[in-house]
């Protein structure tokens, strides 16, 4: 048996960075929220993953983050510790490479099994261009309706 002392239990363990947070403003959370992006939104294929995202047409009430990203691991694809693994693996690749300035989005990563097996650069690497993807995808929208309005 174990005696607890209060504050040395968590002493070896750092505090991450607020930068690399995940926090609830940029999660998709509902199931509804899920549906919308498989059943509107558009699909990106990468080797390791397919991206699916939805503009946003209105903005959320208190939501301060302009993209929101949500995992789905279906069962297939292992046990409980493998599928928590490859979301892990994800969510770190998430929270390294999220544009500051990104447009008003859903987002929805489907890990393929090979991002158990790859390396993290990799899974970064792909995390990244799907950004790059959405944002080439989804901005000239926004710059054709400001054109339009303004007359440039």
């Amino acid at each position: 048996m174990t005696s607890s002392v209060p504050g040395e239990s968590n002493k070896s363990v750092e505090q991450r960075p607020a930068k690399h947070s995940f926090p609830r403003t940029v999660r998709l959370l509902r199931h509804s929220d899920f549906e919308r992006v498989y059943k509107q939104g558009r699909r990106h294929f990468l080797p390791s993953m397919t991206v699916f995202y939805l503009e946003r047409q209105q903005e959320l009430p208190g939501a301060k983050a302009s993209l929101r990203v949500g995992f789905t691991v279906g069962r297939a694809l292992g046990g409980a510790v493998q599928r928590n693994r490859m979301k892990r693996r994800l969510r770190e690749a998430v929270r390294l490479t999220m544009p500051a300035a990104a447009p008003q989005a859903d987002v929805v990563i489907n890990p393929k099994k090979v991002v158990l097996t790859t390396t993290f650069e990799t899974i970064l690497n792909e995390v990244s261009q799907a950004f790059v993807v959405i944002q080439k995808k989804l901005s000239p929208k926004s710059e054709k309706a400001t054109e339009k309005t303004t007359g440039k």
